[in-house]
C-alpha cells in the first residue's frame, strides 16, 4: 500500500476535548477493547468505565478521570485501525498528557501502566497547587513573542507563564488568578482577538504545581519504561527521544514546562513526516496542525464512523 512508503507520525491530544460516550462505539464493535479499562477500575477502585459511558459530565471533567479517559479513547481507536491495517509510526508525539499516550503507541509503556500513570498525574496536578487562586486563559491572535513579554510584565501582579504554544494564533497562559487576569488585560490592549478564560482544575504547566513533578517522578520509578526504536517528540524541547531515562526526565519537566506544540509539529515536518495520523476525541490536533502548516496531510480518527474513511484514505494515499 502507498502509505507504507511514507513517513508517518501518530499524534495524540491532551485534555479538553472529552465527551460522554467517547470510544464506546469502538467497544461495541470490538468488546475486548474495554478489558484494560475494567481492569483499571478494579485495581484502582474507580468507576471510570461508567463515567465514560454515562457521565455525569462534571465527573468526566475531573482531571484524574479526564486524562485516562482520553488516553483510553486514543489507544482503542488506534487498536481498532490496526485490526484492519498493519501500520506503525515512524514517530510519535502528543500534546501534554498525549505524550504519555504516545508512549503506548511506540511501546515504551504498557496500556495499563499508562492509564495508571495519567490517572495519578491528574490527581497530582490538582493536589499540587495547595490552594493558590489560579487561572488559565487562551490568547487568540497575538504572536507568541508578544505574549511572552506580556507574561513577564503581568507577573508583577502574580506569576503567569505560557503553558501551551498551540499554534501561531493561539497561546495558552497559566498561573495565579491575578497574574492571568492582568495578562489578559494587556493582551487585549495589544490587539488580541480574544482572551478566553479556560475552565480548568489547576494552573497546569506552571511552577505553581512543581510538587506534581516530584510525585510523578516517584510513580514513574515504579513502572517499566521499555527501549524503543520509534522516537517520541518531547513537549519540553521539541526533539526526538528514544532513551527511556530521558523520556522519564522529560515527562517530569513537562508538568511545569511550556508545551512546545508548534515546535513539535515543525520538528516532525523537518524530519520528513509525510502524514500525521491523529487518534482521539474531536480531532483537536488536526485544527492546530493545519494552523501551523496548512500543507500538512493529516487524518483523524475519533469515532467508528471515521474508521472506514481512514482505512480508505490510507489505502489510496
Amino acid at each position: 500500500m502507498a502509505y507504507k512508503d511514507k513517513k508517518i507520525a501518530f499524534v495524540f491530544p491532551g485534555q479538553g476535548a472529552q465527551y460522554i460516550g467517547m470510544g464506546m462505539d469502538f467497544v461495541e464493535q470490538f468488546p475486548e477493547l474495554i478489558n484494560v479499562l475494567t481492569d483499571f477500575d478494579k485495581k484502582n477502585n474507580t468507576n471510570l468505565t461508567k463515567i465514560i459511558k454515562e457521565g455525569p459530565e462534571e465527573e468526566l471533567r475531573q482531571t484524574k478521570y479526564t486524562q485516562p479517559a482520553i488516553l483510553f479513547h486514543s489507544i482503542i481507536s488506534l487498536q481498532a485501525l490496526q485490526k484492519y491495517i498493519s501500520i506503525e509510526p515512524d514517530f510519535v508525539a502528543g500534546h501534554s498528557l498525549g505524550e504519555i499516550t504516545a508512549l503506548v503507541a511506540n511501546g515504551v509503556l504498557s496500556f495499563a501502566d499508562a492509564l495508571y500513570l495519567v490517572h495519578k498525574r491528574g490527581e497530582f496536578m490538582i493536589k499540587a497547587n495547595q490552594g493558590t487562586p489560579y487561572a488559565m486563559a487562551a490568547i487568540i491572535g497575538l504572536e507568541p513573542s508578544i505574549i511572552n513579554e506580556i507574561c513577564t510584565e503581568a507577573s508583577s501582579e502574580g506569576l503567569v507563564v505560557v503553558a501551551n504554544y498551540n499554534s501561531p494564533e493561539q497561546t495558552v497562559i497559566s498561573g495565579t488568578e491575578n497574574g492571568v487576569k492582568r495578562a489578559c488585560e494587556l493582551a487585549t490592549q495589544k490587539g488580541a482577538k480574544r482572551a478566553l478564560p479556560l475552565p480548568v482544575g489547576g494552573p497546569f504547566h506552571s511552577p505553581l504545581i512543581a510538587q506534581a513533578s516530584e510525585w510523578l517522578a516517584q510513580e514513574m520509578d515504579k513502572l517499566t519504561f521499555n527501549e524503543t526504536d520509534i522516537p517520541v517528540i518531547s513537549n519540553v524541547d521539541a526533539k526526538a527521544h528514544t532513551s527511556p531515562q530521558q523520556i522519564k526526565e522529560n515527562l517530569t519537566r513537562q508538568v511545569t514546562s511550556s508545551v512546545l506544540w508548534v515546535d513539535c509539529v515543525n520538528e516532525l515536518i523537518s524530519l520528513g513526516t509525510d502524514l500525521f495520523l491523529e487518534f482521539g476525541p474531536k480531532k483537536v490536533l488536526a485544527g492546530m496542525i493545519k494552523k501551523i502548516d496548512r500543507n500538512v496531510e493529516i487524518i483523524s480518527l475519533d469515532t467508528i464512523q471515521d474508521l472506514r474513511n481512514v482505512r480508505d484514505a490510507l489505502e489510496q494515499y
